[in-house]
């Protein structure tokens, strides 16, 4: 239901009790509108991103912190850097007290929100899933790339592509939200402009994307064993990655035809950030593309185009919710070439998902989301 025009306190808790109508937005008393949040399965590394956001954010009560495994453990004593900022324990994954909530967020496995978001949403709650389950909307597809049948088939219409640069109207009506990949997001946001002017060949688009190791989860796999991931650099996924339907979903989307990408994601020994090099051959030689990349995205918050020759680094948005684009265009050749950069637990996921849920409340877009990046 559309916040605008609103009357009484729907699903709205307030501090205090209290409602008081101000033009379109409940407030509470001290003036904040209050948004009452439940997580599930929050022990990853998406997880607790979105528990360090929303514990900062004003207009938000965190209700409920779900995960099997933990349950009853108190969420600061697996995650120290809450303490004194959070104080609950994990409970199960309860409907009656996801049901009392007013957003809730899956930050689990794909295959896990496609299985119980539906009666959330029958509920009248909102639901943002940080996982794919949402994100393509052909049942079919979604089978082949992610090897099991879709279990909601039905609610992928309704689902809403969470890249506010694109859907930014949509995502402010929407009751579910598909939150877009880490490596989605940076390799959109860097073609969107070349592709929405028309001013390359959608048949010749490169991604090149490098991925700091949090981007494989939290848990305990070969790959990602400090022995085996520090001071190492590899390519993986090369025949085929998960992300690729969904990057060449909204890049057709943004085209309006077909498009035709090579993506190959990489391991790198970080923590934290994506790095994409993007590659398109220009159609429109006299195309000036610094004004057409500064354009737009000149009224865009989280992203940052930044000046001619620069090269961005993934340390500048550590942390944050920003992209940071850089454009060239070598030799003055043929050829476009773009840098684009993000934490790939904030923009990339977590901060992107607090971004999206402002939107879908009407409340300022950057709430919760204007800290610096961590340097050095």
């Amino acid at each position: 239901m559309p916040l605008t025009g609103f009357v009484g306190c729907y699903s709205f808790r307030v501090a205090r009790e209290v409602c008081i109508m101000t033009g379109s937005l409940i407030q509470s008393a001290q003036g904040n509108v209050v948004i009452k949040a439940g997580i599930v399965g929050a022990t990853g590394y998406t997880g607790v991103e979105l528990l360090r956001l929303l514990v900062q954010h004003r207009g938000v009560e965190i209700a409920a912190v779900t995960s099997r495994a933990q349950a009853g453990n108190a969420v600061a004593d697996t995650f120290p850097n809450l303490r004194g900022h959070l104080d609950l324990a994990f409970s199960m994954p309860d409907d009656t007290a996801l049901k009392g909530c007013d957003i809730v967020f899956y930050a689990t496995p794909n295959g896990t929100a496609m299985q119980s978001a539906e009666a959330l949403l029958d509920a009248g709650v909102r639901v943002i899933d940080l996982a794919a389950d949402f994100r393509l909307k052909d049942a079919d597809e979604w089978e082949k790339w992610y090897g099991m049948p879709h279990a909601c088939p039905q609610r992928l219409a309704e689902a809403v592509y969470g890249l506010p640069e694109v859907n930014r109207s949509a995502i402010a009506g929407a009751r579910l939200v598909a939150n877009p990949g880490c490596y989605p997001t940076s390799v959109q946001l860097g073609f969107l402009p070349l592709l929405e002017a028309n001013v390359v060949d959608a048949n010749t688009l490169i991604a090149d994307a490098k991925s700091g190791v949090s981007g494989a989860g939290r848990k305990a796999t070969v790959d990602t064993l400090f022995s085996e991931a520090g001071d190492n650099f590899k390519a993986y996924g090369v025949t085929g990655h998960r992300h690729l339907p969904e990057i060449c979903q909204g890049l057709q989307s943004a085209s309006g035809s077909e498009v035709t990408l090579t993506f190959v994601p990489h391991l790198t020994p970080i923590i934290r950030g994506i790095h994409a090099t993007l590659y398109a051959r220009l159609t429109d030689r006299d195309v000036d593309l610094q004004t057409l990349f500064e354009q737009r995205y000149a009224n865009e918050p989280f992203v940052d185009v930044m000046p001619a020759g620069s090269h961005p680094e993934t340390r500048s948005v550590r942390g944050v919710n920003m992209c940071r684009i850089a454009v060239h265009r070598p030799q003055n050749g043929d050829m476009a070439v773009v840098l684009a950069v993000e934490d790939n637990l904030v923009k990339g996921a977590a901060g992107q998902a607090v971004q999206n849920m402002n939107l879908m409340f009407g409340i300022d877009e950057t709430s919760g989301l204007t800290d610096v990046a961590l340097l050095p």
